[in-house]
C-alpha cells in the first residue's frame, strides 16, 4: 500500500453495477468523521476536481500516526494500491520520492556519496537531515520553552528564599529561646533545614498534582481539536524527580541561610534586648 496526501478527494456515489469490481482503499479517522464514511462505503476518488474519477471501495479507516509536523494542517490521508496510485494519477513510472533502507552496519555517508555520484535528476538526503530540517519550529519552541523554565526556575528560587527568611525571622523569639536553653547552633539550623525540606518535598508533590491535572486537560482540549493521538504536556518520572530534586536543593540552601543568618546573631539582640 502507498500512502500519500490527497487534497481534493471525493463525496459519496451510488455507482451503478461495475464490470470489474471496485478497488479498495483505506481512508483516515479525520475523513471518515467529516465525511460520514464508514467502511464498505463507495465513493469517487478523482485526481482533478470535476472528473468522474474511479469507483472505489473504502476497505478500511486507519488511525493517524502523532506527528508533530502534520498537527496543524487539515489535509486528509488515503492509502492506495501503488498501481492503482499510478493509474489515478498518470505518473506511470515516476515517482515524487522515495526511502531506500541500508543494511544493519552499513555506512548511510557512503551510501548517499554513492547515490548522489551517479544520480541524475534527483539527490539523496539521510532521514536525519530531513528530520532536523521539517522540525525546525519546534526547535525554537523547545529553547522558548527551555528559557521559560530557567527563567521560573530562578524566581522561584528567589521567592523561596525571601519567603524562608521572613518566616524565620517571624520566629526570632523563639531561636533565641532555644538559644538560651543551651541548644546549640548547628541543632537549630538542622531543625530549620529538615523543615524547609519538608515543605519544599510537600511542595513538589502538590505541583506535581496540579502539573498533571493541567497535562490531563490540555491534552483532552487539544487532541480534540487537532484530532490527533499527539501528547502535547507530559508529565514523566524524569520531570517529577528532577523538579522535586531541584525543589530539596533549593528549599534546604535557602533554610540554611535563614538559619544561619539568625543564629549567628546574639540570642538577648534576637529577643529585642
Amino acid at each position: 500500500m502507498a500512502s500519500l496526501v490527497v487534497g481534493v478527494l471525493v463525496a459519496a456515489t451510488n455507482a451503478g453495477a461495475q464490470v470489474a469490481p471496485p478497488r479498495g482503499m483505506a481512508i483516515d479517522t479525520r475523513m471518515a468523521e467529516d465525511l460520514g464514511v464508514t467502511v464498505g462505503a463507495r465513493v469517487r476518488l478523482s485526481a482533478i476536481p470535476g472528473e468522474p474519477g474511479d469507483s472505489v471501495l473504502v476497505a478500511a479507516i486507519f488511525e493517524r500516526k502523532a506527528d508533530p509536523a502534520e498537527v496543524a494542517r487539515r489535509e486528509y490521508r488515503v492509502r492506495l494500491h501503488l498501481d492503482h496510485l499510478q493509474h489515478l494519477m498518470q505518473y506511470d513510472d515516476r515517482v515524487d520520492r522515495f526511502a531506500v533502507g541500508t543494511r544493519t552496519g552499513a555506512s548511510v555517508d557512503s551510501a548517499l556519496a554513492r547515490i548522489n555520484h551517479v544520480a541524475f535528476g534527483f539527490r539523496a538526503h539521510a532521514s536525519r537531515d530531513v528530520a532536523v530540517q521539517s522540525s525546525r519550529t519546534f526547535r525554537v519552541v523547545e529553547r522558548f520553552h527551555a528559557a521559560i523554565g530557567i527563567i521560573t526556575v530562578v524566581a522561584s528560587a528567589v521567592f523561596l528564599l525571601c519567603l524562608l527568611l521572613l518566616s524565620v525571622e517571624e520566629r526570632k523569639r523563639d531561636i533565641a529561646a532555644l538559644r538560651l536553653m543551651g541548644i546549640s547552633r548547628a541543632t537549630v539550623v538542622r531543625a530549620l533545614v529538615i523543615e524547609a525540606a519538608i515543605v519544599s518535598l510537600a511542595g513538589s508533590v502538590l505541583g506535581a498534582g496540579i502539573g498533571w491535572i493541567a497535562s490531563l486537560i490540555v491534552n483532552a482540549h487539544f487532541q480534540n481539536v487537532y484530532r490527533t493521538p499527539l501528547v502535547f504536556a507530559l508529565l514523566t518520572p524524569q520531570i517529577f524527580a528532577f523538579a522535586t530534586g531541584l525543589s530539596l536543593v533549593l528549599g534546604i540552601g535557602a533554610g540554611a541561610a535563614a538559619g544561619w543568618r539568625l543564629v549567628r546573631a546574639s540570642p538577648l539582640s534576637l529577643m529585642g534586648r
